[in-house]
C-alpha cells in the first residue's frame, strides 16, 4: 500500500526543501535516536535553541505532512483506480495462517463472562471503519469476548506484520493452535456465525470455505473477492435446506456491502468543515489521543480529513452519485426501514436481529457522531429501527477492560 511509503515521501520532500542546517539537524537527531524510524525523527520535540535547527524542523515536519498527504491520497488513487499487475485472473488463494500472534499492542479487550464459545479472538481495526462496525455488532451481539488492536489509519503499523493492507482483520485460534487470519467483513461474520451455530467445527477449517479469488469485474478492473462470504457452512442438511428467509438475508447483507457503505464516505466528507468534524469525531471515539503520540494523532486527523475530503469526490462520481448525496442515503435508509416495516416486527429477522439487521446496523453506527447522521434521524424513518438495534447490541455486549 502507499501509505507505507509515507516515510520515503516526506524524506524526498524534506531533503529538496531542507538547508543544510536542517540536514545537519537531522543527523543530529540519528546520532541521538538511531533506532527511531524518519517519521518519528521529524515528529520530536526540538532538542536545541537555536534558530536554525528550529526553523529545519518545522520544515521538516511540514514535508513530512505533504509526505504523508499525498501517500494517503495516493493510497485511495491506487485502491480505488487498482493495478494490473495486483492479481492473476482466477488465482485462488486459502485463508493465511499463523504459528503465534504478532507481536502488537492490544489497545482494549471487550470481556464477557458469559462467551462459552471457546474463541480466542484479536480484531485490528479502525473505531469507526464501517466494516469493522459491521463486524464488531456482531461480536457484541454474539456477547463474544476479543481483543481489539486500533491501527494508526494512516501510517498502519498495527498490521505491518500482514500482506493485507485493509482493516478488518480477524485472528482466531484454531484447535491446533494456530491463528487463522480472516480478511474480509463479511466472512469473518459468516466463519463465526458458521462456528456458533455448530460448535464441533473448527474456525480453521471452516475458514478455508471462505477463499479468495481473483477476477475482472465489469468495470474492466482486476479485483479479487472471497467466495460463499454470505453463506453460512452447517453440517446438519436440514440447517442447509434453502429457505426464503435464509435469502433474504443474503440478499440485504449484500445490499449493506454493495450499497449502503457506498454512501457513508461522499456524506460524512462532503465538505472540508464536515471532514474535519468527522475526524475529530473518531478521534474522540477511538481515543486516539490516549493510543498514539500527539503528532500521529494530528496527523491522521488533519492529514486523514483532507485525503478522504478528495477521495469522497471521486467515489462520489465513481458510484454515479449526485451533488445532492444527501438524498441517496436518505433514500436508502427509508427502503431498508420500508423493510423492516413489512415484517411487523422490531427488526428484519423478526423479534430478534439477523446478520442482515447487525450488517446495516453496523455500516451506519460508523457515522453515529457525524453530521450526516443526525441528518438521517431528521429527514428519514431510520431512527426507531437503529435505536431498538443498538439497545439489543448493547445489551449483550460484555465489559471493555
Amino acid at each position: 500500500m502507499a501509505t507505507y511509503r509515507l516515510g520515503i515521501v516526506g524524506r524526498t520532500f524534506a531533503s529538496r526543501l531542507s538547508s543544510q542546517a536542517g540536514r545537519n539537524f537531522t543527523h543530529h537527531l540519528r546520532e541521538q535516536q538511531p533506532r527511531l524510524s524518519l517519521v518519528r525523527c521529524y515528529a520530536s520535540p526540538a532538542g536545541g535553541s537555536s534558530a536554525a535547527p528550529q526553523s529545519s524542523f518545522r520544515l521538516a515536519l511540514k514535508a513530512m505532512a505533504v509526505g504523508a498527504l499525498l501517500g494517503t491520497g495516493w493510497s485511495g488513487y491506487t485502491y480505488f483506480k487498482g493495478d494490473a499487475g495486483d492479481h492473476m485472473i482466477h488465482e485462488k488463494t486459502e485463508p493465511t495462517f499463523l504459528n503465534r500472534l504478532p507481536d502488537v499492542k492490544i489497545t482494549r479487550k471487550v470481556v464477557n463472562p458469559k462467551d462459552d464459545s471457546g474463541l480466542e479472538l484479536v480484531l485490528f481495526q479502525f473505531q469507526t471503519c464501517p466494516f469493522c462496525c459491521k463486524v464488531r455488532s456482531f461480536l457484541d451481539y454474539s456477547g463474544l469476548s476479543y481483543s481489539v488492536v486500533e491501527v494508526d489509519a494512516v501510517l498502519r503499523q498495527g498490521i505491518k506484520w500482514s500482506d493485507t493492507k485493509k482493516v478488518p482483520i480477524m485472528l482466531a485460534r484454531t484447535k491446533s493452535g494456530r491463528y487463522v487470519q480472516l480478511t474480509d467483513s463479511s466472512m469473518i461474520v459468516s466463519v463465526l456465525s458458521s462456528y456458533l451455530r455448530d460448535k464441533q467445527q473448527d474456525v480453521g477449517e471452516l475458514a478455508k470455505y471462505y477463499p479468495s479469488i481473483s477476477y475482472v469485474n465489469d468495470a474492466g478492473r482486476k479485483t479479487n473477492d472471497i467466495m460463499n462470504k454470505y453463506f453460512l457452512m452447517l453440517q446438519d442438511a436440514k440447517r442447509q435446506e434453502k429457505n426464503d428467509a435464509q435469502d433474504e438475508e443474503r440478499k440485504w447483507r449484500t445490499w449493506a456491502d454493495d450499497h449502503l457503505v457506498h454512501l457513508i464516505s461522499p456524506n460524512v466528507y462532503r465538505t472540508k468543515d464536515e471532514a474535519f468534524e468527522t475526524f475529530e469525531w473518531f478521534s474522540d471515539v477511538g481515543e486516539w489521543g490516549v493510543h498514539f503520540p500527539k503528532w500521529e494523532r494530528d496527523l491522521m486527523v488533519y492529514v486523514g480529513a483532507m485525503a478522504m475530503w478528495a477521495i469522497a469526490k471521486r467515489l462520489k462520481k465513481r458510484h454515479q452519485l449526485t451533488d445532492d448525496v444527501r438524498s441517496h442515503i436518505y433514500d436508502a435508509c427509508d427502503k431498508w426501514a420500508v423493510a423492516v416495516e413489512k415484517k411487523k416486527t422490531p427488526f428484519l429477522g423478526g423479534k430478534q436481529p439477523n446478520l442482515a439487521d447487525l450488517a446495516v446496523f453496523g455500516v451506519l453506527s460508523s457515522m453515529e457522531g457525524c453530521q450526516a447522521f443526525k441528518d438521517c434521524l431528521d429527514n428519514s424513518k431510520i431512527g426507531g429501527w437503529f435505536y431498538e438495534m443498538k439497545k439489543e447490541v448493547m445489551s449483550h455486549r460484555g465489559q471493555v477492560v
